[in-house]
């Protein structure tokens, strides 16, 4: 960065009508949904303190572990341009400039970065946040001091972005639940959910639990810091910005008071996020079930149910966290849902290319990585058969790799010569006009490339790390 002084590009109090504001247009927030507005109780005072919140999330030890954590992360920068090499630097500067304006109540956050990434699908976008890296470290305290707080008061059916609990326990949990005759499920989606949660019932909400007004105050700047797109500014007056620090505990603040409503009507269900699954008996009690509940989502937590996208139906038909659900000798079993395997096997695909430009030690490295993040997500799921066949097409797509980087005749003759085929086979597929694809499935080529060559080459192959893993 140029300039690490306060006051400089990078400094984070921003001052009055910098940027321009411009209102968001018509397209993105057009069909979302609009709440009514809610009053702010005497709690949201900025000056207000009773608790010394405050100086736990500011206190030495506290910011720099959320320090360490953001800069353990990395990321991409926000709309400052610093990025996580030149916090410490920044902060050295500027951290108790910046401690006191947080104290004082005139810290103002800069505005996130959006970023839109492709959903599942590819159609459709998700709108990310990205906070500058300094605000990410602020908005990582709050959520350290706050964690702690929350987690006593959230319930035991929920599981998304919260210590010591994973995707995998909410899917053990709805086997459970499926086990003990909870066949049928609602499943609720939240249309853009972190885009139209209500910030006024948000901010009442934390007003229940937290007393330090100065904490709510912050919070509330922070959700309020708007929006850059495209070097414009746009106002924040809906949503919780995705992809901040304290976006998940908000989240799961927001969402645990749906939580305590199906609580105290009885019900079973499974939240991980703002991923939901009710737990019923019958069709007929879901359907009242989902007719039941929706003003409560409405007109209370004034978010925005997506009805062409909620369905009830049998567990064992709907897709939850990439995986479904399916019944075996008289088991709930868990398996991996079609399109997350269809969606495994495009990203193999393209990894697999033979026009990506990839060298093959690059494309190693980045399928490692991706196999052995995919394999510990899904390794609960029964999949063996999948892994084995995925991992023939996956070799044979490398070994075509490799037979088009030859290219020449001689090149052909000599690599394969020097993999161990004799001179006259060598010769004989050297010279053949059958395609990449089609010789990639020869027995020479599955000789000479054979498994533990590969291996040798630096690839990993799915059924083997699961065997690692579950071992």
């Amino acid at each position: 960065m140029n300039d690490t002084k306060t006051g400089a590009k990078c400094s984070q109090l921003r001052k009055e009508g910098s940027p321009q504001n411009v209102h968001a247009e018509h397209g993105e927030y057009a069909r979302a949904h609009i709440p009514a507005r809610i009053p702010e109780t005497d709690n949201t005072n900025a000056y207000e303190s009773k608790s010394g919140l405050l100086e736990a999330i500011v206190s030495r030890d506290n910011m720099n572990e959320a320090f360490k954590r953001v800069k353990a992360n990395k990321g991409s920068h926000g709309i400052d341009g610093m990025g996580v090499d030149e916090l410490l630097q920044y902060l050295k500067e500027n951290g108790e400039t910046i401690k006191q304006s947080i104290l004082d109540g005139t810290y103002r956050p800069n505005p996130v970065r959006r970023v839109e990434i492709p959903k599942e699908g590819g159609k459709k976008k998700r709108n990310l946040g990205i906070p500058t890296v300094v605000d990410r470290v602020i908005q990582q305290a709050i959520s350290q001091v706050l964690t702690p707080i929350y987690e006593k008061q959230f319930s035991e059916n929920s599981y998304g972005f919260r210590p010591k609990r994973s995707a995998h326990y909410a899917i053990r949990k709805s086997q459970t639940n499926i086990k003990e005759g909870y066949t049928y499920v609602v499943d609720m989606d939240l249309e853009k959910y972190f885009d139209t949660v209500n910030q006024s019932k948000l901010v009442e909400v934390l007003s229940q639990t937290i007393k330090d007004g100065r904490v709510i105050s912050l919070i509330h700047k922070y959700l309020k810091a708007g929006v850059v797109v495209r070097h414009r500014f746009e106002d924040t007056e809906i949503g919780v910005p995705q992809g901040g620090n304290l976006s998940p505990l908000l989240s799961n603040i927001m969402l645990n008071e749906l939580d305590k409503e199906l609580e105290s009507r009885g019900h079973r269900f499974v939240r991980y996020a703002d991923d939901l699954l009710i737990f019923c008996k019958s069709r007929r009690s879901a359907e009242r079930t989902l007719e039941n509940i929706i003003p409560f989502i409405e007109k209370k937590l004034f978010l925005k149910v997506n009805r062409e996208k909620t369905v009830v139906d049998e567990a064992r038909k709907v897709k939850f966290l990439g995986f479904s659900f399916y019944a075996k000798k008289g088991e709930t079993r868990v398996r991996i849902h079609p399109k997350s395997i269809a969606k495994m096997k495009a990203k193999v695909k393209e990894l697999t290319s033979r026009s990506n430009g990839m060298g093959n030690e690059e494309r190693a490295e980045k399928l490692r990585r991706y196999i052995m993040g995919w394999i510990n997500y899904f390794k609960i799921a029964d999949m063996k058969s999948l892994l084995q066949s995925t991992d023939e097409w996956m070799r044979r797509r490398i070994r075509m790799i490799f037979w088009k980087q030859w290219k020449r005749v001689k090149t052909k003759y000599e690599k394969l010569k020097s993999l161990g085929i004799q001179e006259q086979k060598a010769w004989e597929y050297a010279n053949t006009r059958k395609s990449y694809w089609r010789t990639s499935n020869s027995p020479i080529l599955s000789k000479s490339l054979g498994n533990n060559t590969l291996k040798g080459l630096g690839f990993l192959f799915f059924s083997d790390y699961y065997r690692q893993v579950t071992a």
